[in-house]
Order: structure tokens, then C-alpha cells, then sequence
């Protein structure tokens, strides 16, 4: 995981009561004192909104914390090298899942108070409008234009307020919704590093960007096209997986090859290529042929578990003089 949660806003949206109004004996005046409860009232409102913004900030800053204390723990383990499926290590993997949710019920709760927020910044556009058309009202004193003035100046100063509120707010939620969803995708190619027992790092999905989904993509367990249209040849592999034993530790040297890859070119695609020997056996040929394509699906899906999306491979195969055992071989375009 790279660095922590993004900071929250700290402002205390705290709204100044306005000035009390004295009764004129004028229908105008009736309607100053009444324009003035309704904005006492929207404040009040604003006041509850700000004290739940508080405590929701409070809480998942803490929430927050509690995930990266916990995933911490993790990867500190993986660091110096653990046991593949250290059982200890996926519980406490489950623990950290469970504490991003509850960082996404606290995004839920924000989206919940800003639609709360909006409706009260609609009200208090509809509340100055109504001040200001008080101006005209027939049937004024002096003094019921002074009082309207003032009630003006309250007002406009709530609805700046609200609208802070708002967009201190909505930058919140923007900012904690792309975080939570950049530590969904880690904690993801965490559970494949805990299954290999060493550390990868941030989800390949957090370091590329944009579209680049390709029809000739094929998902992993379909039928693997010609390899001519993927236009490798004179190309340099990015990364050759030679299969000629069993368990062969290929994930790591792979993540850090497209890791790379991708802070280069972000927008790269990725082509894996299952490679088999040629011979004068065909039957040799066609069995090494099909087990060169399990092989490659096998890259393909722990690519998509390390957060590379599935529109960013495509699949081919090929044989080749060249090689001398069944291979997959990995291409950047």
C-alpha cells in the first residue's frame, strides 16, 4: 500500500444566529420577524449538519487508521517472506476487508448528509429570494427596510456558509470514494501475495489509466486467436515464463516486469503469448501445444488477480523454433 487515506476537510461550518428583529406594527414587519424564524430554523438545521460532518469525519479517520494498522501488520509479514496461506495472515487480510467496509459505509453516510445539505441549500436560495422580494411589499416603514437589510445580509451569509459546507463536503466524498476503491483493488493483489506467501505491492489497476479494452482481448478458458494480429514479431518479450518444471515461481519477477511496464505506459497492452516447441511429432506438438495455453491462462489470471483489467491482455498462441520447452512470453504495445 502507498501512503495513507487522504486528508479530510477541517473546517467547523459554525453559522452566526442572526439579528434579532423588533416588531414595527406594519404588515411588512409581521413578515420580517416571520422571514427571520425560517432562517433561525435553517440554521438550526445546519448546525445538526455540521455536527454530524464532525463526527463522521472523526470516525473515518479512525476507521481508517484501523485499516492501515491492519494492513500494516501484513505486509510486514510478507516483507521478510511467510508461508503461503499463512492461515494468521488471512485472517487478519479478513479483518482488513472488513474494516474498508466499514470506510465505505462512512462514504455512504457523507453521500447520505450531502443530499441532506442540498436540499437545505435549496431552501436557502428560496429564503433570500423571499427576503428580497419583501422589499417590495407595500405598506413599509423606514425601519422595516433597515430590519430587511439586515435579515439580507444574515441570509446571504448562511446560504455562502451551506455552500461551503457543500463543497467541502463533496470533496470529501470524491476523494475518499477514489481511495477506498485504490485499497479495494490492493487488498485484492494482497490475498494473491498472501497466497504466495511474498509481498507484490499496489494493484497493477491503481498504475494503469483510460480505456484500452481490445476486441481481440480473450478472457481467460476461451479459444486463444492467431498470434498475427498481435504484431510481435521483432519485438523484445517483456517477461519469458519458461514451464519446464512443475510450480514454477513466476508472480513476483511478473509483477514487477508490468509494474514497470505501466509507469512507463500507462496506457499499455499487454499480449501473452503461449509458446510451444516445435518437432517432427505432431502428436508432441499438439499436447504441448494445449498445455503451453494452460500455462498462459494461468499468467492471464494471476494478471488479473495482481489488478490488471481483463481488456488489457490479450491471449494468442504460437509454436517456435526456438524454444525448447513450453513457454509464455509477454509483450507491451
Amino acid at each position: 500500500m502507498v501512503g495513507g487515506p487522504p486528508p479530510l476537510g477541517s473546517t467547523n461550518f459554525e453559522v452566526r444566529p442572526p439579528a434579532t428583529m423588533e416588531p414595527t406594527g406594519t404588515f411588512v414587519g409581521e413578515k420580517v420577524i416571520q422571514l427571520r424564524g425560517d432562517l433561525v430554523r435553517l440554521q438550526d438545521s445546519i448546525r445538526g449538519h455540521n455536527g454530524t460532518l464532525q463526527s463522521l469525519r472523526a470516525t473515518t479517520a479512525q476507521n481508517a487508521l484501523n485499516y492501515h494498522q491492519t494492513v500494516a501488520g501484513i505486509e510486514s509479514r510478507l516483507q521478510v517472506g511467510t508461508t503461503p496461506g499463512n492461515p494468521q495472515l488471512v485472517d487478519q487480510w479478513n479483518s482488513a476487508q472488513r474494516q474498508l467496509e466499514q470506510v465505505n459505509t462512512d462514504i455512504s453516510n457523507m453521500n447520505a448528509l450531502a443530499n441532506r445539505v442540498s436540499s437545505d441549500a435549496a431552501l436557502s436560495t428560496y429564503l433570500l429570494e423571499s427576503v428580497r422580494a419583501a422589499y417590495g411589499l407595500s405598506g413599509a416603514v423606514e425601519a422595516d427596510h433597515e430590519q430587511l437589510a439586515v435579515l439580507e445580509d444574515d441570509t446571504n451569509q448562511t446560504v455562502v456558509l451551506i455552500d461551503r459546507l457543500l463543497t467541502e463536503l463533496s470533496d470529501d466524498i470524491r476523494r475518499q470514494s477514489s481511495y477506498a476503491a485504490n485499497e479495494r483493488n490492493d487488498l485484492n493483489t494482497m490475498a494473491v501475495a498472501i497466497k504466495n506467501g511474498e509481498l507484490f505491492g499496489t494493484s497493477l489497476a491503481n498504475r494503469s489509466f483510460g480505456g484500452g479494452a481490445m476486441a481481440s482481448a480473450t478472457p481467460g478458458g476461451a479459444s486463444f486467436p492467431a498470434p498475427a494480429s498481435t504484431g510481435v514479431a521483432g519485438r523484445r518479450p517483456l517477461v519469458v515464463i519458461r514451464f519446464d518444471r512443475p510450480g514454477v515461481e513466476y508472480e513476483q519477477p511478473l509483477y514487477s516486469a508490468v509494474r514497470r511496464a505501466l509507469e512507463t505506459r500507462p496506457e499499455a497492452i499487454f499480449d501473452v503469448i503461449a509458446v510451444s516447441p516445435q518437432s517432427a511429432n505432431q502428436g508432441r506438438n499438439a499436447l504441448d501445444a494445449n498445455q503451453a495455453k494452460r500455462n498462459a491462462q494461468t499468467v492471464f489470471r494471476s494478471l488479473q488477480e495482481m489488478g490488471l483489467p481483463p481488456g488489457r491482455v490479450a491471449l494468442s498462441a504460437q509454436s517456435a523454433p526456438d524454444a525448447r520447452t513450453n513457454e509464455v512470453r509477454i509483450y507491451v504495445r
